[in-house]
């Protein structure tokens, strides 16, 4: 079931600065414009790597899951890790027939694809989005 790692997610209080690291302190080269993704409450930013991505997440307010997020870690953190699945559909009904709690229905993500996200306490304390792939890798 579990496919390529697409991305980790990366909460963050500036997206403007926390590029500025991976551009200045780790020779990222390829960093994407960030967009607003109101659905979900956050600023997204893709920092390119060769293999995988980083999504820098900023919140667009007070109740986004990102400012909670940062509520108990003002500087920011490794929010989640995103693997990719063939349909998340399938993946969500085998996850809740093992008995994994998936946190809402589908929805489309950033990369404009379906996403879902299984609950930390299910996965060893780490949040796990699982995408649909996108149309070109």
């Amino acid at each position: 079931m579990i496919g390529r790692l697409n991305h980790v997610g990366i909460a963050t209080p500036s997206i403007k600065r926390a590029a500025a690291l991976y551009r200045d302190l780790l020779g990222a080269e390829a960093i994407g414009e960030p967009f607003d993704l109101p659905a979900q409450g956050v600023r997204v930013c893709f920092v390119n790597t060769p293999n995988s991505q980083i999504e820098l997440l900023e919140p667009l307010g007070p109740d986004s899951p990102i400012a909670r997020f940062l509520a108990k870690d003002p500087g920011g953190g490794q929010h989640h890790l995103c693997f990719e699945v063939p349909d998340v559909d399938i993946a969500a009904a085998d996850l809740h027939a093992k008995g994994a709690r998936v946190l809402g229905e589908p929805r489309i993500g950033a990369h404009g694809t379906r996403v879902i996200f299984v609950h930390p306490r299910d996965m060893g304390g780490v949040l796990i989005e699982l995408m649909e792939p996108p149309a070109a890798h």
